[in-house]
C-alpha cells in the first residue's frame, strides 16, 4: 500500500487557498469593487472578472496537490530519498511565487522593462528548469493573483509551461539522441 505524502493535507491547503481567494476578493469589493482585466490590457478585448479565482484557485490548487503527491510516491517507489523530493517541490513553488510577485509588482508600479523582463527571465528559467511542472504553474498564479486575478496568470502560465515541456519532453531527448548517434558513429 502507498502512503500518500499530501493526501492528509489536500483538503486543508485547499480551503486555505479558498478562504484566501475570499479575503482577497472582499478586500477588493470593499475598496472600489472587484477588479476586472481586459486581455493583453487592451479596452477593445474582453475583460475577466477576479470572481473566477474563486472557482479556479482551490481547484488548482487541489489538482497540483494531487498531483505533487503522485508524483513523489512514484519517487519513494523507485528509492528516491523524500526529504530532498519535497525540498525541491517548496523550493520551485517558492520562486515561482516570488517570480510571479516580481512581475505583478513591476507592473503595478509602472516598471514595463522590469516585467518584461522578469517575464523573460521565466521563459530562459524554462528553457533550463522543468517550470512546466504543477507546483511551479501554482506558485506564478498565486504569486499575480493579487494584482491581475487568477485567469490571465494561468494563461501565461500555460504558454511557458508549453513551451518548458516541449523543450523537456521532445526537443533535449532528441538533441540526446542525436549527440549520442553523433558520438557512436564517430567511436567506429
Amino acid at each position: 500500500m502507498k502512503v500518500r505524502v499530501f493526501a492528509s493535507r489536500r483538503v486543508l491547503l485547499t480551503a486555505i487557498v479558498a478562504v484566501l481567494a475570499m479575503l482577497h476578493l472582499l478586500w477588493e469589493h470593499f475598496h472600489g469593487g472587484v477588479a476586472s482585466h481586459h486581455l493583453l490590457n487592451r479596452a477593445d478585448l474582453p475583460s475577466i472578472s477576479n470572481y473566477w479565482g474563486l472557482l479556479l484557485l482551490p481547484l488548482m490548487t487541489w489538482f497540483v496537490i494531487g498531483r505533487v503527491d503522485r508524483r513523489l510516491t512514484t519517487k519513494r517507489g523507485q528509492g528516491v530519498d523524500q526529504a530532498n523530493a519535497m525540498r525541491s517541490v517548496v523550493v520551485a513553488f517558492l520562486l515561482s511565487v516570488l517570480a510571479g510577485v516580481s512581475l505583478s509588482f513591476a507592473f503595478m508600479h509602472g516598471f514595463e522593462d522590469m516585467a518584461f523582463y522578469t517575464l523573460l527571465g521565466v521563459l530562459f528559467a524554462g528553457l533550463i528548469l522543468p517550470v512546466y511542472r504543477a507546483e511551479c504553474i501554482l506558485g506564478f498564479v498565486i504569486g499575480m493573483t493579487f494584482t491581475f486575478g487568477a485567469i490571465l496568470p494561468s494563461l501565461v502560465a500555460a504558454v511557458v509551461a508549453s513551451i518548458s515541456a516541449l523543450l523537456h519532453g521532445l526537443l533535449y531527448p532528441l538533441i540526446r539522441a542525436a549527440w549520442q548517434w553523433l558520438s557512436t558513429s564517430r567511436a567506429q
